[in-house]
């Protein structure tokens, strides 16, 4: 515990709030509180070991995304608590710098089945390095040719998560536990998903006995 071991220096004072705080922060200190009485039953993650902290830090990732932001305190993050990488090293990753990155899954849409947004396949990348658009919550490649030549086999496509598009605009779906990158047509009041590439390929017409789900709306 840092605040007691500072006092059991012989003829040494208890530190000043500034002090203390600046120590904590050069000796990179995740829970202030638990420093420096020993426990901080405040932090509704103290209970929770190095895994359960990793878990916590992806879940508030996603409500920080979720619905243009509807969880966050002014567009930013409430929570400031600190998620401890490997015990062996001093990595410590701030929830409020997490926001620099976004999840971009492995499975290829037109190739996979319609759960991939509730697994664990995905790779996280810093939102910088991949030139991420405003207002995207996650990427997804693509697969095939069938929305060639505005997106490419293996391209990256980001998604705005949301649950429902506007006609002609392209977004990511489920149909039938298939995953696609279609346009949306409601042609003569029939929901159509549109291929790019129309030659090639002929609309998806959804039925109404069909499992059919939006998953968002790509924005580049």
């Amino acid at each position: 515990m840092l605040g007691k071991c500072l006092l059991k220096q012989q003829n040494i004072c208890e530190p000043s709030v500034t002090v203390f705080l600046n120590i904590c922060r050069i000796l990179k200190v995740p829970d202030i509180m638990e420093a420096y009485i020993g426990e901080n039953t405040g932090n509704p993650l103290s209970s929770l070991n190095e895994k359960g902290w990793g878990k916590a830090v992806e879940f508030i990732s996603l409500l920080e995304n979720f619905n243009n932001g509807e969880y966050n305190k002014d567009n930013d993050i409430a929570v400031q608590l600190a998620y401890v990488g490997n015990a062996k090293n001093d990595s410590i990753v701030r929830l409020k710098a997490y926001k620099h990155y976004i999840k971009i899954y492995n499975t290829r849409v037109s190739a996979g089945n319609g759960i991939f947004l509730d697994g664990d396949g995905y790779d996280t990348q810093n939102r910088k390095e991949y030139n991420v658009p405003d207002g995207a919550d996650f990427g997804i490649r693509i697969s095939g040719d069938s929305m060639t030549p505005r997106y490419a086999d293996g391209q990256i496509v980001w998604v705005h998560h949301q649950d429902t598009l506007e006609e002609g605009q392209i977004g990511i779906f489920e149909l039938n536990n298939e995953c696609f990158c279609k346009k949306l047509s409601y042609k003569d009041g029939v929901t159509q998903l549109i291929s790019l590439n129309s030659e090639k390929y002929s609309p998806i017409i959804v039925q109404e006995s069909d499992s059919f789900r939006i998953f968002g709306h790509v924005i580049n």
